[in-house]
């Protein structure tokens, strides 16, 4: 796999590949050329596992300080586990732990929409509704994301609509993107 090489390019603010195959990212303080190296899968196996972190974090906290409040139903029966929505967003400091978990998710997720959308335009594809088909499907990804940072920002019992509404375009955008990919 490729890595992703911090150094510094003196020309300008670029990124060209390096001939190793990795990428150059600019560092203007730099003196020996390379600041780090990031092994790519690193790099996306840490990005996966923000949100599954962060969930585990909320229901073992749930679970050791706020069993019975997040474990409490409206009709009295017994839940020996947190609801997804009372681990997460009920209580603090769940709710910031996964708030900041989502949100260092969704900044490489942008990343790899950009790149799909230069994927997609550099193939070269004869018929007529393909470049139509990127553009929509890029869209989609990009509406997907945002629609994850919104219903994660705002809870359910801040602005019920506004959640509601960005859970519903997050489960729309999510199945097009995945049906044209």
């Amino acid at each position: 796999g490729g890595c992703l090489c911090v150094t510094r390019f003196a020309a300008g603010f670029a990124f060209p590949a390096c001939s190793s195959g990795m990428f150059e990212v600019p560092v203007p303080l730099d003196r020996d050329g390379v600041l780090f190296r990031l092994r790519f899968t690193t790099f996306a196996v840490g990005t996966v596992c923000c949100p599954l972190v962060g969930f585990l974090f909320c229901v073992g906290w749930s679970l050791m300080f706020n069993f019975t409040k997040t474990t409490a139903t409206h009709c009295g029966v017994p839940n020996y586990l947190p609801s997804i929505s009372a681990a997460i967003g009920g209580e603090t400091p769940q709710r910031y732990v996964w708030r900041l978990c989502i949100g260092l998710h969704s900044a490489p997720r942008f990343l790899v929409a950009m790149a799909y959308w230069n994927h997609y335009h550099a193939t070269p594809c004869p018929h007529p509704a393909y470049q139509l088909r990127c553009s929509l499907n890029f869209t989609l990804n990009v509406l997907e994301n945002l629609c994850l940072l919104l219903l994660t920002y705002v809870s359910s019992t801040e602005n019920y609509a506004v959640h509601e509404n960005a859970f519903i375009l997050f489960m729309i955008s999510s199945l097009g993107h995945m049906l044209l990919t």
